[in-house]
C-alpha cells in the first residue's frame, strides 16, 4: 500500500522590492528621478505613472493656446539648459524638453507606465512601504484602477510627485439650468482633440490663467469670444522671448548663460512678490498702468482689471507679448464681468439680465486639488492617515509619517524651483540615513501649544475649497512653508539634516503614534 504525501499549499509570492519608488512621470518626477539616479547610484529605484505616457500636466492639458505662465528659465530644470527661443513656451515644447530629459538621463527605462498607485500601507515592523498598484495597461477606462488588476511592491521610500490636483476631473460649479444648454460644454481638462470652434461664439467661464491663455488663441479662428468673469483678476504682460537671455547667450557659453539668466530671473520674480507683500498699493497701482497701457483710454478698467485684493493674494496671471489685450483691442475677443443666473438653451443668462449666446460654453472654473493628485490611501500600521491631521516639515514630508516625501511647487514663482530642492534634499537624506545606519526618518509635528495655520495663505477657490483636508503648517521653521527660493536653497542644500523637526532610527518601530499634530 503506497502513502501518497499531499503537495505543500502554495506560497504567496512575495512581492518587488524597491528601495524608492516615485509616483509621477511628469515635470516633478522625472526631475526627482534624475537627482536620484545621479546622487543615489546604489539605490533601487521605479517610477510609477498612472498614465501610458509621460509628461504628467504638460501631455493632459490640450487646450488651445497651453502654455506656461513660468519663464522656461527657471521652470527648466537646474540640470538641463533651456535651449528655446521662447521664454514664455507653449505645452507642446515643454513637453519635449521633459520627455527629452527622462531620454539623455536613462530615466525613460525606469518608467512603468499605467501604473496608478491605490494606497499605500507603512509596517512599522518590517520598515517599509507596502504598495498596492492598479495595472491599468489592458483597461479601457484609465480612471477606474480597482476594475483593473492589481500588483503589490514594497519600498523603503516614498516619494509623491503626482502634483496637487485630480487627474480624472476638473471643478465645475453647480450652475442652475445647465442640462438645458443645447451646444457644446467643455472643461478645458478634457478638451476634444477634433473640436472645430471656427466661426463659432464661445464663452469662457473663468479668470485665471488658463482662461487668459484660452482667450486669444480661441479668438483667432472663433467668431467672437467672451471671458465670463465673477471678478477681476491682476494681469501683466510680459515678452515672450527675454531680451536678457538673447543677448547673454551671445556672450557666455550656453551652461553658463542658462545659469545667470536662472539667477536673474529668480532674483526677479522673488523681488516682485516681497514688494507686492510689502507695498501692496505699489504694485497694485503698476498694474493697473501696465493694463492701462495696453488698452484703449475709454476700456472700463474698475470694472474688469480691479480685483478686490491685494497682489499676490492669489496668484498674478501672465500673458505673453500682451496677447489678451490685443484680443481685446481688436475686437475678437471681450470680458463680461457679471454672475450667472442660469443656462439657457442657447448661452447662459447672467444677473443683470443681460444674455450670452454661445454655440461652445468652456467651463474654465479652475481645479480639484487634493494631496498626491487625489485617490492614494496612506495608512500606518493599519490606520488611515488624513493629511489634515499633520503639519508640513520643510513643505515636503508630513508630520508623522515615516520615509514619505512630496513636491508641491511654489505659488508665487516657478514650480520647479522647489521640485528641484526637493529631489535633491530627498537624495542627501537618503545619503544621511544609509552613512548613518538610519532605517527610518519620521518628521515631527511642532509643539501642541505652538499655534498652526492653513499650509497655503492663497484665496484662491481651488485652495479654499480643500483648505481643511490639507496639511496645516507651523509658524517657524522648518514647519513653516515659505515662498522663497533664496531662504529654502539654504535650508535644503546647505542646511543641517538633523534636527527638532525629525526623528533617525536605526531598527524598525512599532510605535505608529510617532507624531500628534
Amino acid at each position: 500500500m503506497s502513502i501518497t504525501t499531499p503537495a505543500p499549499p502554495p506560497t504567496e509570492t512575495e512581492p518587488e522590492h524597491l528601495d524608492v519608488l516615485i509616483v509621477g512621470a511628469g515635470l516633478s518626477g522625472i526631475g526627482s528621478a534624475i537627482h536620484l539616479h545621479r546622487d543615489c547610484p546604489d539605490r533601487s529605484f521605479a517610477v510609477l505613472e498612472s498614465r501610458p505616457v509621460s509628461g504628467g500636466t504638460w501631455d493632459l492639458f490640450r487646450y488651445p493656446g497651453i502654455r506656461s505662465d513660468s519663464d522656461m528659465f527657471t521652470l527648466g530644470y537646474s540640470f538641463k539648459s533651456w535651449l528655446g527661443e521662447k521664454a514664455i513656451a507653449d505645452g507642446d515644447s515643454i513637453l519635449d524638453y521633459v520627455r527629452e530629459a527622462a531620454a539623455e538621463s536613462g530615466i525613460e527605462q525606469r518608467i512603468r507606465y499605467s501604473r496608478r498607485v491605490v494606497s499605500a500601507s507603512w509596517s512599522s515592523e518590517d520598515a517599509r512601504w507596502s504598495v498596492e498598484v492598479a495595472n491599468t495597461e489592458n483597461s479601457n477606462d484609465q480612471t477606474a484602477p480597482l476594475m483593473a488588476a492589481t500588483e503589490r511592491l514594497t519600498c523603503d521610500f516614498l516619494f509623491g510627485c503626482s502634483g496637487y490636483y485630480r487627474y480624472d476631473e476638473g471643478f465645475t460649479p453647480q450652475f442652475a439650468g445647465i442640462e438645458d444648454f443645447e451646444g457644446e460644454l467643455i472643461h478645458p481638462q478634457h478638451w476634444p482633440t477634433e473640436l472645430d470652434y471656427a466661426g463659432k461664439r464661445i464663452v469662457v467661464i473663468g479668470s485665471g490663467a488658463t482662461a487668459m491663455t484660452l482667450v486669444p488663441a480661441l479668438a483667432r479662428q472663433a467668431e467672437q469670444v467672451t471671458m465670463l468673469q465673477r471678478s477681476p483678476t491682476y494681469v501683466i504682460s510680459r515678452p515672450g522671448r527675454d531680451p536678457i537671455a538673447g543677448g547673454l547667450r551671445k556672450l557666455l557659453p550656453q551652461r553658463l548663460a542658462y545659469r545667470v539668466i536662472r539667477a536673474v530671473n529668480i532674483g526677479t520674480t522673488l523681488g516682485f512678490y516681497l514688494l507686492s507683500r510689502r507695498a501692496p498699493g505699489l504694485v497694485r497701482g503698476l498694474l493697473r498702468k501696465g493694463v492701462q497701457s495696453a488698452l484703449p483710454d475709454d476700456y472700463p478698467l474698475d470694472t474688469d482689471f480691479k480685483p478686490s485684493y491685494n497682489p499676490w493674494d492669489q496668484r498674478i496671471c501672465v500673458v505673453p507679448d500682451a496677447d489678451l489685450f490685443r484680443a481685446l483691442r481688436g475686437g475678437s475677443a471681450s470680458i463680461v464681468t457679471d454672475t450667472i443666473d442660469r443656462f439657457t438653451n442657447d448661452g447662459i443668462l447672467l444677473e443683470s439680465g443681460k444674455r450670452l449666446e454661445a454655440d461652445i460654453i468652456v467651463t474654465a472654473t479652475g481645479l480639484n486639488m487634493a494631496l498626491l493628485g487625489g485617490g492614494i490611501e496612506l495608512d500606518l500600521d493599519g490606520v488611515k492617515v488624513l493629511p489634515s491631521d499633520t503639519v508640513a516639515y520643510k513643505g515636503m514630508m508630513l508630520s508623522g509619517i515615516p520615509n514619505f516625501a512630496f513636491v508641491i511647487g511654489y505659488t508665487n514663482a516657478s514650480w520647479t524651483l522647489k521640485s528641484d530642492l526637493v529631489g535633491q534634499y530627498v537624495a542627501r537624506l537618503l545619503n544621511h540615513m544609509r552613512d548613518s545606519g538610519q532605517a527610518v526618518c519620521v518628521p515631527l509635528a511642532p509643539d501642541p501649544s505652538e499655534p498652526t495655520a492653513p499650509i497655503s495663505d492663497l484665496s484662491s477657490g481651488y485652495v479654499q475649497r480643500v483648505v481643511d483636508e490639507l496639511p496645516r503648517q507651523g509658524r517657524r521653521a522648518p514647519w513653516l512653508l515659505r515662498q522663497n527660493y533664496l531662504l529654502d536653497l539654504m535650508m535644503f542644500k546647505h542646511g543641517g539634516l538633523e534636527n527638532e523637526g525629525i526623528r533617525f532610527t536605526s531598527e524598525p518601530t512599532a510605535d505608529r503614534k510617532a507624531v500628534a499634530v
